[in-house]
């Protein structure tokens, strides 16, 4: 699963619909659905949550020669040690091009009785630049320095450190998340490969056996300030198609497990010259 900090891959569009390897041919990212069922791992503070249950459900296609498209839904129930549990949902819709170029996402979120947001926004890579236009909830127009990583771009070299066996990758992210007009500062930390087959009954596939998977831990970082503590960090069992397993959202005070409880592989596109 390509992750972007909502859950969440080479700039170069390849002549096979893949990640860039080092040295090694690639599996391509597998288009896929996969649900995964959420609870709570950890809860530390006066503020943290009791308890907490909900859901993800997650949608990725494409290829590098067409674009990637992710849809992304998050639902959670929070409750506090005292009052009334607060729901949120959020949903994304993201298209990335193949060459990482061009990125444009729409991201609804409601909480509650607060008010919602709605974020519709792209953003494109011109020279050392990256250049947002926001429609929603206002029209803007902003820039930042480079360089920058879209998040499907992101996940596939974090694919290409693990297979070159590195355990370390720093970049700059944008998603789209936030007010729509910032990057964020990550910082990638990959284990090293897990054989055998994973513990969930989605994850014992046959495809998915014969592959090598990394447990990954991302990092968010507010730009220039990686010497504080992380805004968000994010975990992960990684597969060289895509595919993740055993998701961890660490909000800070509290931490939610993702149990992945369904997924499908979908047929990967042939790429037309």
């Amino acid at each position: 699963m390509a992750f972007s900090r909502y859950l969440v891959f080479s700039t170069l569009v390849l002549a096979i619909c893949g990640g860039a390897a080092r040295g090694e041919p690639a599996p391509p990212l597998v288009p896929h659905r996969a649900v995964y069922e959420l609870s709570l791992l950890k809860s530390t503070g006066a503020k943290a949550p009791t308890a907490a249950h909900g859901r993800i459900a997650f949608d990725f296609g494409g290829s590098a020669c067409e674009g990637y498209v992710q849809n992304f839904r998050q639902i959670t129930e929070l409750q506090p040690e005292e009052g009334t549990a607060r729901v949120s949902d959020l949903k994304s819709a993201t298209f990335e091009a193949g060459d990482g170029q061009t990125y444009r996402f729409r991201i609804t979120t409601s909480s509650g009785d607060s008010a919602g947001q709605d974020l519709d926004g792209a953003a494109q890579k011109a020279s050392s630049k990256v250049a947002i236009e926001l429609k929603r909830p206002n029209r803007a127009k902003s820039e930042f320095g480079g360089p920058v990583l879209f998040p499907t771009e992101h996940m596939r070299n974090i694919l290409s450190s693990a297979r070159a066996g590195e355990n370390l990758l720093e970049a700059r992210v944008f998603d789209g998340s936030g007010d729509g007009s910032k990057p964020y500062d990550t910082l990638a930390v990959i284990g090293k490969p897990l054989t055998g087959p994973a513990a969930e009954k989605p994850s014992q596939i046959e495809t998915l056996k014969s592959l090598r998977r990394w447990p990954v831990s991302i990092s968010y970082f507010e730009t220039g300030q990686k010497d504080q503590q992380p805004a968000y960090v994010l975990s992960f069992d990684l597969y060289e198609n895509g595919v993740s397993r055993a998701l961890k959202l660490d909000y800070g005070d509290f931490v939610l497990a993702g149990e992945m409880t369904e997924l499908t592989l979908l047929p990967v596109p042939k790429c037309e010259k």
